[in-house]
């Protein structure tokens, strides 16, 4: 190893030096004892490029991209290949890739403006002009963190950042890349208050602005949100990315035929803006225009075939059936190298659900497990660390605690908590409610996620047991503020009904916590049977979150943890959660909408029992599916997939299986 850090030195020194061929020898050696090595395969793309040796040149990245498929210097350099090669058009798609990737790259962003001014294009010329002047300003050590803090080495970027900060504590860059590393570790108040400050420091750098707006919806602070955006737009009039961005925040508070009219301006300027299509198609969607969506959706990858987020679009309708041409076209994407795992990931879900629909189910397991493999090697989820997170809930909100604790918290009865798992029928509830002239129906509000991670302190991964032991030292002062902050903060979600729901199914993880602040709030359980909702969670490719459902034993452990903690509750808060199974609301529907009603205290209502009629916005992967009458296409989705799922039926509880079911699986093994 050390001899390949010393071969990666001098070979370094010769590329600086242009002396080509003898770096190339250098790094021919090191990969012949190491053919993977990162550094080694880049710095010999490099060096074959320069010798005119394009096709090694080629070969080099695509081993390199092989290991790392979303390092930005690798698709940077398939820029300057291409260019050198004589093809412009592609070049200028790698740039782009390339500073999506890691913003940092200097090289990138001169090619992309030299391209917007000779194609006269200000605004993104301007963009562009502007990232090179912050570049060019910023000392070399903040390029070098930046480029390792892209390439995934968040302790080492983290390190080098902090030990810059403490001497240059103004520099607004390296506060910036401070915030993006607390962002990746789960740190959002520090990533908010960084950017805040560096704001402050340089109130007219779009970039900062930008950046900090994106922290800020990530904690849902909606308003502030706005706010910012509409001060981006001010100050960059002509900028389409912000306008955009404008468009979407308008979109997330609800606002969806105004965010359509936004993002139509846009494209009148650049028709060609496949992201803009695709978040026009998502505005559509929400608003039941699906045939509407699904022309934007279908521009979209048209203009970028290589857009698997389109393609994934099109599949999360539920509805949408691809041709045999669209599948090729997906299965000839996958082909290719040069594709980021963001958009294999796409490309893999999108297959898997049409690859089903024309009954190809070997093939579209197949596509199930390497999306969910992609997205499982990203996560930082411990199935053991989740387990003993619940039953930290279990040890501590115990009878005696809640007796200790006593009665109180603020007294609005005005939510409704729709929670369990996800695909658990949560939004077929939820639309049933907000048929009732008396219940708004919102979304999956974060607020009582982010109540629990500030209780949590800078345990943001419950090592110390802070939360939920330190729920032991709230006042009754305390809990009404709480309450009274939670019906606060969620006004923005709601209209003018008395009652709101908020289906995050994760709240289930906090039930004490609710019954503490707001001891009059209604809970409802939405429970489907085990084989249906975790397949349907694997199947699913989720937005952010929801880290369980990258593979069948985590999902199966989830939902064992997952009654363990809701028979808890039943117990310690009896009458506090009313159960409602899917397959129940299938079989009986005005029972079970009765059942629902008399719950909530509330009269019945007709158009509960025809909610698929009642005309809002839905975001969920089940928009389309709640816009239909109850039926039974969703009950025994994995059955012709049942000998794939022995590791499922092997981490979910047997009690909870139907033994015809088990018996099923282990024949086919």
């Amino acid at each position: 190893m050390k001899q390949n850090n010393l071969d990666i030195s001098r070979a370094t020194e010769a590329v600086k030096n242009s002396r080509f061929v003898e770096g190339l020898s250098y790094l021919e050696s090191n990969l012949a004892k190491e053919p993977d090595h990162i550094d080694s395969l880049y710095l010999a793309a490099v060096c074959s490029r320069y010798l005119k040796n394009y096709k090694d040149s080629k070969n080099y990245i695509e081993r390199l991209l092989l290991k790392l498929p979303d390092m930005g210097r690798a698709y940077q350099e398939l820029g300057h290949l291409n260019r050198d090669c004589g093809n412009s058009e592609k070049a200028i798609s790698y740039y782009r890739q390339a500073c999506e990737l890691n913003p940092a790259l200097l090289a990138s962003w001169k090619a992309l403006h030299y391209y917007f001014i000779k194609n006269k294009n200000k605004p993104a010329a301007d963009h562009a002009k502007e990232q090179i002047t912050t570049l060019e300003s910023i000392p070399s050590i903040l390029l070098y963190i930046s480029q390792i803090l892209n390439e995934g080495k968040l302790g080492i970027a983290e390190d080098k950042c902090r030990d810059f900060l403490k001497k240059n504590p103004t520099n607004t860059y390296a506060m910036s890349l401070l915030s993006q590393i607390a962002d990746r570790l789960g740190y959002l108040d520090d990533a908010e208050i960084l950017l805040e400050n560096a704001v402050k420091f340089k109130p007219n750098n779009g970039e900062l602005r930008m950046k900090y707006a994106m922290i800020l919806r990530k904690k849902q602070k909606l308003q502030k949100t706005m706010e910012q955006v509409d001060i981006l737009c001010e100050q960059f009039p002509d900028n389409l990315l912000y306008q955009s961005q404008k468009a979407s925040e308008t979109m997330q508070n609800g606002d969806h035929n105004e965010a359509i009219n936004l993002f139509d301006k846009i494209l009148l300027k650049n028709p060609n803006n496949f992201n803009v299509l695709t978040s026009k198609g998502h505005a559509q969607k929400t608003l039941g225009m699906t045939e509407k969506a699904i022309k934007s959706y279908k521009k979209a990858y048209k203009i970028k075939n290589d857009h698997g987020e389109a393609f994934f679009s099109l599949s999360n309708l539920k509805t949408y059936k691809f041709s045999d041409n669209e599948l090729q076209l997906m299965r000839d994407q996958l082909k290719r190298i040069d594709l980021t795992l963001k958009d294999k990931s796409y490309f893999h879900f999108a297959l898997a659900q049409g690859c089903e629909s024309k009954e190809l189910y070997d093939e579209a397991f197949q596509h199930l497990e390497l999306g969910n493999k992609i997205k499982k090697e990203q996560s930082r989820y411990s199935k053991e660390k989740m387990d003993n997170e619940l039953q930290s809930q279990i040890d501590v909100c115990d009878k005696l605690f809640f007796e200790n604790l006593g009665p109180g918290g603020f007294n609005s009865s005005d939510p409704i908590f729709i929670l369990g798992l996800p695909r658990a029928g949560s939004t077929l509830i939820e639309q049933i409610l907000a048929s009732h002239s008396m219940i708004d129906g919102t979304l999956e509000l974060p607020n009582i996620l982010s109540l629990a991670q500030k209780l949590r302190g800078d345990d943001i991964y419950g090592k110390k047991g802070n939360y939920p032991r330190n729920m032991k030292n709230l006042t009754l002062e305390q809990r009404i503020e709480m309450g009274s902050n939670f019906i606060n903060e969620t006004k923005i979600h709601r209209k003018n009904a008395p009652k709101f729901t908020d289906k995050m199914p994760n709240n289930f993880r906090h039930i004490g916590l609710i019954h503490l602040i707001m001891p009059n709030a209604k809970i409802i359980d939405a429970r489907r049977y085990p084989l249906d909702c975790c397949f349907s969670m694997f199947k699913q490719l989720f937005a952010q979150g929801q880290e369980f459902t990258y593979g069948l034993e985590e999902a199966g452990s989830y939902y064992n943890s997952y009654v363990k903690l809701m028979d808890h509750w039943n117990t310690v808060l009896p009458g506090k959660v009313l159960q409602v199974n899917n397959e129940d609301i299938i079989d009986d529907l005005e029972f079970q909408v009765t059942r629902l009603l008399n719950f909530l205290e509330l009269p019945f209502e007709e158009s509960c029992i025809e909610f698929y009629k009642t005309d809002r916005s839905v975001r969920t992967a089940s928009s389309e599916q709640v816009r239909k009458p109850v039926n039974k296409a969703g009950m025994g989705r994995w059955k012709p997939y049942a000998k794939n799922l022995k590791l499922l039926i092997d981490n979910l509880d047997s009690n909870l299986l139907k033994n015809d079911d088990i018996k099923l699986i282990n024949s086919l093994q």
